[in-house]
């Protein structure tokens, strides 16, 4: 007598085989390799690529890394299309948001939490953040990952580095989060500005 969960595992897994599959074949496709080329690269033969893209064999997490190694990409990334059904999204209506707060020393400023995911392999964040003048000064960061600005209304000067940049209504500025970055001066009264993060996680 067959146990039903031995039947749901077992379909589960082949379920796994072939989204991995499918998506070994979208990344070889799409470097523009075929599966003799992508052999030569990862040292997995070509008929065991065939196997795994046509879901018929399950391929051990060596295999795995020597063509994600091949193919430049992380090895959770073969994984991307198993789990389609745990996905999380994040609608926020106008108005609504996390609302919180930042001192750093004497400055205070309020922004808005429109967004945030964090994976396995990234974390993402979006804030709606509004900065009123003030004695004491704006706080500079040094992070990870990208960051994105978009001015939605004021003007300010911002120093990324050694450079320092005046950000106007409608203006945006996208740079990597490694370097000092922070508003030096506002040239409004207030300003108002969405800020996106993205960092890879390892």
């Amino acid at each position: 007598m067959t146990d039903s969960r031995d039947v749901d595992e077992s379909t589960e897994n082949r379920d796994v085989d072939a989204a991995i599959g499918t998506t070994l074949r979208n990344l070889r496709e799409s470097q523009a390799l075929n599966a003799r080329q992508l052999a030569e690269l990862s040292g997995v033969s070509a008929a065991m690529i065939s196997r795994i893209e046509n879901a018929q064999v399950s391929p051990s997490i060596a295999t795995m890394t020597a063509l994600t190694r091949a193919l430049h990409v992380p090895l959770v990334t073969l994984f991307r299309n198993t789990s389609a059904e745990l996905a999380d999204y994040t609608l926020t209506r106008r108005g609504e948001g996390v609302v919180s707060t930042r001192l750093h020393g004497e400055h205070i400023h309020h922004f808005i939490n429109l967004a945030s995911h964090r994976r396995r392999d990234l974390m993402f964040e979006s804030h709606l953040i509004t900065i009123r003048k003030q004695d004491a000064p704006p706080p500079h960061y040094v992070a990870h990952g990208v960051l994105f600005l978009h001015v939605l209304s004021g003007s300010a000067h911002y120093q990324y580095g050694t450079q320092v940049m005046t950000l106007n209504e409608g203006d945006s500025l996208s740079i990597d989060a490694e370097l000092s970055h922070g508003i030096n001066e506002l040239l409004s009264d207030e300003f108002i500005f969405l800020s996106v993060q993205a960092e890879c996680r390892q």
